[in-house]
């Protein structure tokens, strides 16, 4: 299918073809015989970003290993195909029988890591004939998951023979016992998402924006990040609130997006932050960020993060804000992430429908105990699920001692 949509025109399927062209001599240019390789694998730029905190700490601790790293998605090897940490950056071929021999007899990992759902049968059986140490980090595991099903039965002789799972919660551990009883225990732990030691780091660090601080003075920020169009209509009765000033980061940075934003709140209103100055901050009400790279440290200065993208595929990154203790607003579509489901569950995040449950939740957070309540309720989330990135790299340490011991034994 993918192939026919490419022969149609389809950037991204004519990307995913096209990049798959040249991946077996790309291997053998940059490979050579006696480099040890630890082979990372995401499904697009979100797992990356899982998977990296525990890139960067192998790298940095191992540097006499090659990190390979692919991606399925053309966006995220896109995006990511220069990332510094990474020795080699490409696509995973296809799955198929010949592929993965090919690919695992070029690679030769020392360790094979697989991020959240990439399950590819034909590399997974491979490598479990090689006995190579295969682990899953950031796994999440649901009941209704169709390689639980019996029309993937295959998948049950790779599942039981992969080294390790560190899974985000246990409701995923218990999933995973439940499906294979003949799957030892033991070799599932329950480690948390890794982004979590990202986030907060990326917090401790936040920049300071001096333009941003004067927008900001003597007023609360609604902060809200990587919105669209339907974004943006939700939020339209924020300027009801006089004490109360919204910093907006688009999604997409185009013209379009900003003429909607100021065509509903007024140009005099609105300033983009690119025309900021120390002069013109404060008679203004709505902050557009037309620049990417901000965001992240823009959370410090808010009460309240609403995060875009609930309205289309899928909300956008909620951890970010949440690194900051601050209670989350976002669109209905938010299930898919662990964080989120928790905290809504918990009533430290926020999902809503339309611009009048916007506004409710809105009100009810105005209230200082329940704000209080809110976000304690976040930071303790934060507090709780943090060290992921440890505890999967001290596993991944005694399974590249043993590697290295193997080798001074045949040598």
């Amino acid at each position: 299918m993918i192939r026919i949509a490419a022969k149609t025109g389809h950037p991204k399927a004519k990307n995913w073809v096209e990049g798959r062209k040249n991946i077996f001599e790309l291997l053998k240019n940059k490979i050579h015989e006696k480099d040890k390789i630890i082979w990372f694998h995401a499904a697009s730029l979100g797992e990356f970003e899982q998977g990296r905190p525990l890139i960067e700490k192998v790298k940095a601790n191992y540097p006499d290993y090659k990190i390979l790293l692919t991606f399925y998605s053309p966006s995220g090897y896109e995006i990511r195909k220069n990332y510094p940490n990474a020795d080699i950056v490409t696509f995973l071929p296809a799955d198929s029988r010949w592929n993965a021999v090919k690919f695992l007899d070029l690679v030769k990992p020392s360790l094979i890591v697989f991020i959240k759902y990439e399950f590819w049968y034909h590399f997974l059986h491979e490598a479990t004939l090689r006995k190579i140490n295969t682990i899953y980090i950031a796994a999440i595991f649901r009941p209704e998951m169709i390689y639980f099903s019996r029309l993937f039965t295959l998948f049950r002789s790779v599942f039981t023979k992969i080294t390790h799972f560190f899974v985000q919660n246990t409701s995923s551990r218990d999933t995973i016992v439940s499906k294979f009883a003949d799957l030892d225990p033991t070799r599932i732990t329950v480690a948390g998402d890794p982004r979590i030691d990202r986030v907060l780091d990326i917090a401790k660090a936040a920049i300071e924006f001096p333009i941003v601080e004067q927008f900001c003075y003597g007023k609360k920020i609604l902060v809200a990040g990587s919105t669209w169009k339907r974004d943006v209509e939700i939020l339209k009765r924020f300027q009801n609130f006089p004490d109360w000033k919204l910093i907006i980061a688009p999604h997409e940075l185009n013209e379009t997006h900003y003429l909607q934003i100021e065509n509903q709140w007024g140009n005099e209103r609105c300033l983009r932050y690119s025309n900021a100055t120390a002069e013109n901050t404060a008679a203004a009400s709505v902050l557009i960020i037309d620049n990417i790279g901000m965001l992240s440290s823009l959370y410090r200065y808010a009460r309240i993060a609403y995060i875009g993208g609930g309205f289309g595929a899928g909300i956008h990154n909620t951890l970010e804000p949440m690194a900051f203790g601050i209670p989350v607003i976002f669109g209905p579509k938010y299930r898919q992430f662990e964080e989120s489901y928790q905290m809504v569950e918990a009533e430290g995040a926020f999902s809503v429908r339309n611009s009048d449950e916007f506004i409710l939740k809105f009100n009810m957070l105005s209230n200082i105990d329940f704000y209080n309540k809110a976000s304690k309720t976040i930071k303790k989330y934060m507090a709780d699920n943090r060290g992921a990135t440890n505890k999967i790299f001290e596993y991944c340490k005694t399974i590249l001692h043993q590697e290295e011991q193997n080798e001074s034994a045949q040598t």
